[in-house]
């Protein structure tokens, strides 16, 4: 691997900083900015508004480098799956990351990644499965996005980002936030903040800063469950980051255009998806500035959970649509390629021993 630090991931301030040392002036880094972010180039010589001996000065000291791509998958419905290589850390074996490109009429989705792997086990998901190696870096996060917009069809459609991929972003407050200041930036990626939503179990002190970034992006929580017993079951985290904290944090986040945060709730078959979950999760919501985006599981052999049928999923939503809750269902893509977040992960060998996991009981019939 090259010793030279990366120069892709570096925010103004680093950039100033190198340049300053090269007795450059500040306009210098502005310059450089651009060619790593809006245009994306792929090499320093390819930045050709500075000067040769410049061009020669920064390669000197720096690379410019995005993730390896070790794997893809292209799937019928134009969705690809990317699996990257990247370094474990000192001394250890390199891991994978996954992102996601999803095509659809009007626009093209990337999700990406944050972590290698992650550390919440929570029981429906497949990325906690090989366990958790550790944080990505902000070069590893950005060059997720430009991996997958410089190989997707120049079709002209708006990108949409969602960090849903593997890992709790809000755990990785370190290179998450400098990660979205540059894909948020005008003179960087360029994404609208309404364009680009986070997903977090509802890390509070991290979302409580979040909320204070002069420009935020959307922010979607992941509830799974309308009380607090259940998700204890589902989501080991609710034991440090109570429901109903975590709801009041979303309920005080300023979403950008006046919007609102999203709950993400994963339908489990005999589990969460019962009329009376439905019930408790309006009931839960009601008077409050949120939307519902639900989730049909998709199911794997290491998941030890089961995705309803489209009646239960169509009840469901039913009853949150009468009781006046914002619904939508998000409806699975690239199921063909593994695209539920950590399936091809685990295909190319990651896990070595897969953790079962025991289901919760299905819940008690409601009294007579």
């Amino acid at each position: 691997m090259d010793a030279r630090p990366n120069l892709f991931g570096l925010d103004r301030a680093g950039l100033e900083a190198v340049l300053r040392e090269l007795g450059q002036p500040r306009y210098r880094a502005g310059q450089v900015y651009g060619w790593l972010y809006a245009h994306r180039v792929k090499a320093i010589a390819e930045m050709t508004d500075l000067g040769k001996g410049l061009r020669d000065a920064l390669a000197a000291r720096f690379d410019l480098r995005w993730p390896e791509v070790s794997h893809r998958e292209r799937g019928a419905d134009g969705t690809v799956k990317f699996l990257f290589r990247v370094n474990a850390g000192e001394g250890q074996p390199a891991s994978t990351i996954e992102s996601v490109f999803i095509p659809d009429e009007r626009r093209n989705t990337i999700c990406i990644s944050t972590q290698a792997g992650c550390p919440l086990a929570c029981t429906f998901c497949l990325t906690g499965i090989a366990g958790y190696r550790r944080n990505l870096a902000v070069d590893e996060i950005l060059g997720q996005v430009a991996t997958v917009m410089d190989e997707a069809p120049r079709d002209g459609k708006a990108w949409n980002i969602v960090v849903m991929g593997m890992g709790e972003p809000l755990l990785n407050e370190a290179a998450t936030f400098p990660a979205l200041r540059v894909l948020m930036d005008p003179k960087g990626f360029a994404i609208p903040p309404r364009k680009l939503t986070l997903s977090t179990v509802g890390i509070l002190p991290a979302l409580e800063r979040l909320a204070q970034e002069p420009v935020r992006p959307n922010l979607a929580i992941s509830l799974h469950a309308p009380n607090p017993e259940l998700r204890r079951k589902l989501m080991p985290i609710e034991e440090k980051y109570a429901l109903h904290d975590v709801l009041d944090a979303a309920e005080r986040y300023p979403v950008p255009r006046g919007g609102r945060a999203t709950l993400e709730y994963a339908l489990l078959a005999g589990v969460n998806d019962q009329p009376e979950h439905a019930r408790e999760l309006a009931a839960l919501i009601a008077g409050r500035p949120f939307k519902v985006n639900l989730i049909p599981l998709n199911p794997a052999p290491e998941i030890p959970f089961a995705a309803p049928g489209e009646r239960a999923i169509d009840r469901f939503c039913a009853i949150l649509v009468e009781r006046g809750v914002t619904v939508s269902v998000r409806r699975s893509r690239g199921q063909d390629v593994l695209a539920a977040c950590g399936q091809l992960h685990l295909k190319q060998g990651e896990a070595l021993a897969i953790r079962r996991r025991t289901p919760p009981a299905p819940p008690a019939p409601p009294a007579s």
